[in-house]
């Protein structure tokens, strides 16, 4: 067994692997009884899904651009608690289409996307940072955080939780947004240690945002530790 380590695997249901341990996979038909128990639409017959160990808020993001280009839908988004056993979540997003060429593609895109959108995830020996940002927001941003359709979206999550709210505090104070989601350890979460907020107005006032929670995160986090590392290279400026 030692020689199918780390190698990509023949089965036609993979589709590829990205940072943050993600793992892109198709079903070309799903079985019957699993329909039932998920509830699919009659039209919905291939599934694409995303999952990785850290990360939430970029992955949704990849997700919605790639639900935009293809005619794939989303069926669910689901946050484990995970992030390798640090204070955050994981993430598991199921998407739908008749044909099992949209299912893949969709798929194709979220994983491009996720390696681009994981430079704004910073871990270190104490916490993590995320940040999202996208000029219009589509499907996924509207089902899991309530974005408005069309209106720029920016989010924020912070770890330890203290950082969090403070990070919150200081990015809604820095530009007039509308917050649109508040999440803590008890309340929207899979009790992770975080406090996170999305929030949604006009593009550069959103970025400000996020930009202004980011410079905040960084520095309370390096109090605690080393500076944070990622898998790519931050591109939000």
């Amino acid at each position: 067994m030692n020689e199918i380590y780390n190698q990509n695997p023949s089965m036609p249901e993979f589709v590829g692997r990205t940072v943050l341990d993600t793992i892109g996979l198709v079903i070309p038909s799903i079985d019957l009884s699993l329909r039932g128990e998920m509830g699919l639409p009659d039209d919905v017959s291939a599934l694409g899904i995303l999952s990785s160990r850290t990360g939430a808020a970029g992955q949704i993001c990849a997700i919605d651009e790639a639900l935009k280009n293809t005619n794939a839908r989303l069926i669910t988004v689901e946050l484990p608690r995970d992030t390798k056993g640090w204070g955050g979540h994981g993430n598991y997003i199921v998407v739908g289409a008749r044909d099992v060429s949209d299912a893949k593609q969709a798929i194709e895109i979220a994983l491009e996307l996720t390696e681009r959108n994981a430079g704004e995830v910073y871990i270190n020996s104490a916490g993590h940072l995320e940040f999202a940002y996208s000029a219009s927001a589509g499907e996924a941003l509207n089902r899991v955080f309530g974005a408005p359709i069309g209106k720029a979206f920016g989010f924020m999550a912070g770890s330890p939780a203290a950082i969090g709210l403070v990070m919150a505090d200081k990015a809604l104070k820095s530009a007039s947004v509308e917050l649109i989601k508040y999440m803590t350890p008890d309340k929207g979460t899979s009790h992770s240690n975080e406090v996170i907020i999305a929030f949604s107005g006009d593009a550069s006032a959103v970025k400000t945002a996020v930009l202004t929670a980011r410079e905040v995160g960084l520095e309370l986090v390096c109090a605690m530790g080393e500076y944070p590392s990622g898998p790519s290279k931050p591109f939000l400026e």
